[in-house]
């Protein structure tokens, strides 16, 4: 892993030119987390920049009451895919952005970056419409990079090589969550994923929820729908201080919560993005995946539980609705017996 060095770069630093930038990033929720880390260095380098984001509609969230973002644009890909994209094409030529950085490999966002009129346009080779790019880098799942390091390439021709983490901004959404970060000691788990080769079994969360030591407070978090799955294994758990509060809080709220936490159980999924970008301390399951991917946890204070020497694993970047070997191994076989509850 990189080393993640806290600078204060000067602006003389960075060609004085680019005081305007735009960073795509359409992808899922936790990669739009990530995208955080290049608000944060893009503004070290110059404080008065123009900073904005374009996400797709549903992760704009994360980005409330962002203290160095311009503004937060927003791709509704759910309907008139491409009307909304031309219509959001056409306001991004209008704002003249200096630097256009593009950390989305597909051609829906190449032909925003690509058409965007910007001074400097950088995103990845894989992209359809790179050869509109000024500069591109490549991007592989298999070098043994984080995807924030990935990213960092796309801008290292103007900055330097400093690798800055991701970092969301709850203080204000903390002093609304006071009546649950007051029950300290607390811990939350996260216990769905959209894929579930990617999720920890329903019977490994009881067993880990039963082994949290009686005076500690569990809040189970979601999305709406995770509350039938967070519901099954509440009620078949023996804990007696369990708050189920799937579909109840935002992302941001989630990320307040999570970062005042004892310790936060998750998967290979956005809840360990939310993590890694309030420095929560994290405990992180892999189940189907794996860290070399580039998505592992960036916590000070991290566990990674895995199961270790299957010949099958990983069977996916993504993840798969069932286990193509059927036994799921890699999720029924993990040891919880060695984790430490010393909170």
């Amino acid at each position: 892993m990189f080393n993640l060095v806290k600078v204060i770069i000067l602006d003389s630093e960075m060609n004085k030119n680019y005081k305007k930038f735009l960073i795509i990033q359409t992808a899922f929720i936790g990669d739009a987390i990530l995208a955080s880390s290049l608000i944060e260095k893009l503004h070290a380098i110059s404080p008065v920049s123009e900073i904005s984001i374009l996400v797709r509609k549903g992760n704009e969230g994360i980005y409330h009451l962002h203290p160095f973002l311009k503004e937060i644009l927003i791709w509704d890909k759910s309907k008139n895919k491409i009307k909304n994209l031309l219509s959001l094409l056409y306001k991004v030529r209008k704002q003249k952005y200096d630097v256009v950085i593009n950390c989305h490999r597909y051609a829906s966002s190449g032909i925003i970056a690509g058409f965007s009129n910007a001074k400097h346009i950088a995103g990845y080779k894989q992209n359809p419409f790179s050869f509109l790019f000024n500069v591109t880098a490549h991007h592989s799942l298999n070098n043994n990079l984080h995807e924030i390091e990935r990213y960092n390439l796309l801008i290292e021709d103007f900055t330097n090589t400093v690798i800055f983490k991701p970092k969301l901004y709850t203080e204000a959404i903390e002093r609304g969550l006071s009546n649950y970060i007051q029950q300290s000691p607390y811990v939350c788990m996260a216990p769905a994923s959209v894929w579930f080769t990617k999720q920890l079994p329903e019977k490994k969360w009881i067993e880990l929820i039963n082994l949290i030591p009686e005076q500690v407070t569990i809040f189970v978090l979601g999305g709406n729908t995770d509350v039938e799955l967070c519901e099954r294994i509440i009620k078949s758990a023996k804990h007696k201080k369990i708050n189920n509060l799937s579909g109840k809080l935002n992302l941001l709220q989630s990320a307040a919560l999570m970062k005042n936490a004892k310790m936060n159980y998750v998967n290979d999924s956005a809840p360990l993005h939310l993590c890694s970008a309030t420095n929560a301390s994290v405990t992180a399951f892999f189940c189907s995946t794996v860290t070399g991917f580039g998505f592992g946890p960036l916590s000070n204070k991290q566990t990674i539980i895995e199961v270790q020497n299957l010949s099958c694993r990983p069977c996916g970047i993504h993840g798969f609705k069932s286990c193509p070997k059927k036994h799921f191994n890699c999720g029924n076989e993990i040891n919880l017996s060695k984790l430490n509850f010393d909170f």
